[in-house]
């Protein structure tokens, strides 16, 4: 493709996008007006189906197919991202060599791990019940076990997080979410939907049907897509080099 023929196709998409976006705005109600009706649907649907949290109802429930969207793209990222930063044919393996860590950054980064594991861990148990859910909380257990990088070294964080299983758990954790929606369908439902478990008490860990289920599903792919994403920038950069050492 050549120079001109990109410029042209971005101006196209560009010029169609900002018409989209110029008629959504129009359509937006007045700022600070009494009148939300996608906002009052949603809270509605959400205390239907015992879901305390609007917002992990509208991610794992009313909008569950969109979520499923937003996963494709991460699990398409991290393996886009793999496959780019394989090891080349022009490079090899150096060992990284131990280093020498400040005191008081390995006490600190050595308390605060586990604290800020169990608190990953935490906002994903309890997505739908408080702010917070599966991506959030994936995001935070997955960068908490780097804390182990900072606080020791590259080997030791090898050791707590083989890159394998965090590949397996990724795909598995995707299989998980398409393996609920199809459920729904073989119950007799569509796909997604809310429908194959009861809804439980409102307000408490078991509640909203399969929200708590298609979250804690999220909340592993995110972490586990992190740690390999993560995995393959820091083999690159601490233990892959080219054969002439640059």
């Amino acid at each position: 493709m050549t120079p001109r023929a990109r410029l042209w196709l971005v101006l196209l998409g560009g010029g169609a996008l900002a018409a989209l976006l110029v008629a959504a705005c129009l359509r937006l109600p007045a700022f600070g007006g009494a009148r939300h009706p996608y906002g009052d649907r949603a809270v509605r649907a959400a205390l239907a189906r015992h879901t305390a949290n609007a917002i992990a109802s509208v991610n794992f429930d009313q909008r569950a197919f969109d979520t499923m969207g937003e996963m494709s793209i991460l699990f398409a990222a991290v393996l886009g991202c793999a496959v780019l930063l394989r090891q080349a044919r022009d490079e090899h393996r150096d060992p990284p060599r131990p280093a020498r860590v400040a005191a008081p950054v390995r006490r600190y980064a050595l308390t605060v791990l586990p604290v800020a594991l169990v608190t990953g861990l935490y906002v994903i148990a309890h997505g739908q019940l408080s702010p917070g859910g599966g991506f959030q909380g994936g995001v935070v257990a997955a960068t908490a076990l780097h804390l182990l990088y900072l606080g020791a070294d590259y080997a030791a964080l090898e050791r707590v997080r083989p890159v394998d299983a965090h590949e397996t758990g990724d795909a598995l954790a995707a299989s998980a979410y398409l393996v609920l929606g199809l459920a729904g369908l073989l119950a007799g439902g569509s796909f997604l939907a809310n429908t194959l478990l009861p809804y439980g008490t409102f307000d408490t860990l078991s509640s909203g049907g399969t929200v708590p289920l298609l979250n804690a599903a999220i909340g592993m792919e995110v972490a586990c897509a992190v740690v390999v994403l993560l995995a393959r920038f820091l083999d690159q950069a601490v233990e892959i080099e080219e054969e002439n050492g640059k």
